[in-house]
């Protein structure tokens, strides 16, 4: 049985909102970056954001702009990092022809973190999503094939798919997923209408390809088309179509722009699209709750580090609540 300790009231406690960490995973040390917004609540959404080819997680967490977005909307962010190639260069294991023969498993390794970080900051199970630039795009796309029902919706940025690569049930995953597509009619890195014939990459798949598979894999039959103003008098155009069905809360979006190898384009703040397509697949839950006598509600849990909502029994942790009280406490086994 459980027995709770209180030591103590409004005890000071420290905050860290972005730290870096290693997760052991098939014998590798692997890094990532954690962002947490002040003041996360318990079961919080949690958004995973991949660098590109040849970038890094402290690289795409400067110019994805996604702390800001995590700050007013509450999610917490995890920046991860792919492995080094020999070349020197970070990347997903997604099935370039020059990674013939490179056996590390990212698929396994961003579930595996995910569900590590569910766990340990006490975040949403049911609300972890995946976006990513180029090769991260690239990676959040074979995670929807995979279906592992880890993350709930995917959001790839100017990536593509290579039927060559890494996935055995590629074009058969196990369930239907949410899917938000960005890329650029102008992207000479990966070409919109693919390339079947690529002599360094490998051959790869056309953006219309991947939006109608995923159309179809969730039977939408209706959609929205729209076109952003152009702010910029550039000429860079961005169009929206948003497939949806009234048989399914699934929706596929696709923003094409005339822009290149890009983060969005500069009439559109893209994170903020990324994150407004996600919250359509947040399940909200049942708000935790003291049982006091004045039934206030408990906001955050913080380790003597500053670390947020691990759960760690027989040892302090900081309980804060919405009338500003603290409680320091120790759950004893």
């Amino acid at each position: 049985m459980k027995k709770i300790l209180l030591l103590l009231l409004f005890f000071p406690f420290l905050i860290f909102g972005q730290q870096s960490f290693n997760f052991l995973h098939d014998g590798l040390n692997r890094d990532y970056i954690y962002y947490s917004p002040n003041n996360l609540a318990l079961d919080a959404p949690l958004v995973f954001v991949a660098h590109g080819f040849a970038q890094s997680a402290q690289g795409i967490m400067s110019f994805s702009g996604m702390n800001a977005i995590a700050d007013q909307n509450g999610f917490a962010v995890c920046y991860p990092q792919g492995t080094t190639g020999s070349w020197g260069n970070n990347f997903w294991n997604v099935g370039y022809d020059f990674h013939s023969g490179v056996t590390v498993d990212d698929i396994d390794f961003l579930e595996s973190l995910a569900s590590f970080l569910q766990s340990n900051y006490q975040l949403s199970s049911n609300n972890t999503f995946i976006t990513g630039f180029s090769n991260g795009g690239e990676i959040s796309y074979l995670l929807a094939f995979d279906g592992s029902n880890v993350f709930k919706a995917f959001a790839p940025v100017a990536g593509t798919v290579f039927p060559n690569g890494t996935i055995n049930n590629l074009f058969n995953p196990n369930m239907p997923a949410p899917m938000f597509v960005t890329h650029g009619y102008n992207d000479n890195t990966s070409f919109y209408d693919g390339d079947l014939y690529d002599q360094l990459w490998g051959p790869y798949l056309g953006v219309d390809t991947l939006v109608d598979f995923w159309i179809n894999e969730n039977s939408l039959t209706n959609f929205n088309v729209d076109t952003f103003p152009d702010l910029n008098n550039d000429g860079n155009i961005t169009i929206s179509k948003k497939h949806f069905s009234s048989s399914t809360n699934n929706e596929v979006w696709l923003y094409s722009h005339n822009n290149g190898h890009n983060w969005g384009d500069s009439d559109i703040v893209i994170e903020q699209e990324i994150w407004d397509f996600f919250s359509l697949f947040v399940n909200n839950t049942t708000e935790l709750t003291e049982n006091n006598n004045n039934n206030k509600k408990l906001s955050s849990i913080f380790n003597l580090l500053g670390q947020k909502n691990i759960n760690t029994k027989n040892t302090p942790h900081f309980y804060i609540y919405d009338d500003g009280t603290v409680e320091k406490k120790i759950i004893l086994e």
